[in-house]
């Protein structure tokens, strides 16, 4: 079974058809499950996935039925941090489809290799046991450039439907709109794939851009997303990803700076936790790891990294 997803494997006549969301009055006893999977949802005791930096294992959970937004400054590693999220997912036994506008899918695969592998050039049968190991748990749709919203949709459902995915990468949002200040388009994109997720119960991950007129030695904030401020309001989780780009602009760079951060900006649900963590660059491996030298074993979880680097 090939990791790619061709758009002619796709009836998109079908999966394009619109859909009502099946609005249903129930007794309360029909919902005792999941009052008590809310409870789970917090803290230590969270069933549902987590990124692959340990010290937000407790704090962080991806779940169900929700959207979180990626975003960032062009070039700060916002695609390169999240297929290494994905990769943990899929460490996971979680399904993940990435559909990404901008990059090549041999380009995205190539770094989800690097990651898996902890090596710039994987050998050939280092990139074959990346490739059996993804199998059944990974796919990337294959199409770049600009993309009409209701084909997203679309592959979105044919994923879940045939591939019985539970986490959707849309990388990115601007590939969507026709440009930059069609507040209304993207605000009706972010609206309808929180409907998407809600009505399949699977993660949606949506990247995007921060404004370009910011400081980008300074982390962004939520409000500081392109376009319309809906983008924020409407998703269920932000997260912020900033790369240090001046700390080694420096002759001297100052090593007790961080590489990057990554800061979860919002939080509706579960813990509701929001705060930072810092970042290394595994120049090797293309890795983010919380500190130390070592890359992360991202083929199983919990990660090598979890142990190695303890919790604090």
């Amino acid at each position: 079974m090939s990791l790619l997803l061709k758009p002619d494997d796709i009836d998109f006549d079908h999966y394009m058809a619109a859909t009502d969301a099946q609005h249903n009055v129930r007794p309360v006893a029909h919902w005792e499950e999941d009052i008590n999977c809310e409870f789970l949802d917090q803290g230590e005791g969270n069933t549902h996935p987590k990124l692959p930096w340990s010290r937000l294992a407790s704090k962080i959970a991806l779940r169900p039925g929700e959207v979180s937004l990626w975003f960032g400054f062009s070039g700060h590693g916002k695609s390169l941090l999240l297929g290494q999220a994905v990769l943990s997912l899929c460490a996971q036994d979680q399904r993940c489809c990435v559909a990404s506008f901008e990059m090549w899918p041999r380009k995205t695969l190539a770094n989800m290799a690097r990651q898996f592998a902890d090596a710039m050039q994987p050998s050939p049968d280092r990139v074959r046991a990346f490739v059996r190991w993804a199998q059944g748990k990974l796919w990337v749709y294959d199409q770049t450039g600009t993309v009409n919203p209701e084909r997203v949709y679309a592959v979105i459902r044919y994923a879940v439907d045939k591939l019985g995915v539970q986490h959707f990468v849309v990388d990115n949002l601007t590939k969507c709109v026709t440009s930059d200040d069609d507040y209304a388009g993207q605000k009706a994109i972010v609206d309808r794939l929180t409907s998407l997720a809600k009505d399949l119960g699977i993660h949606i991950h949506l990247v995007h851009h921060a404004r370009k007129d910011r400081d980008e030695t300074r982390p962004p904030r939520k409000m500081d997303a392109l376009g319309a401020s809906a983008i924020t309001n409407l998703v269920d989780n932000v997260f912020v990803v900033w790369r240090n780009k001046a700390k080694y602009e420096k002759a001297n760079p100052d090593h007790s700076q961080p590489d990057a951060m990554l800061i979860c900006d919002k939080q509706r649900h579960g813990t509701g936790w929001e705060g930072l963590q810092n970042l290394t660059y595994h120049a090797r491996s293309k890795q983010y790891v919380q500190s130390g030298s070592s890359a992360i074993d991202m083929s199983t979880y919990p990660h090598d990294g979890y142990r190695c680097q303890g919790v604090t």
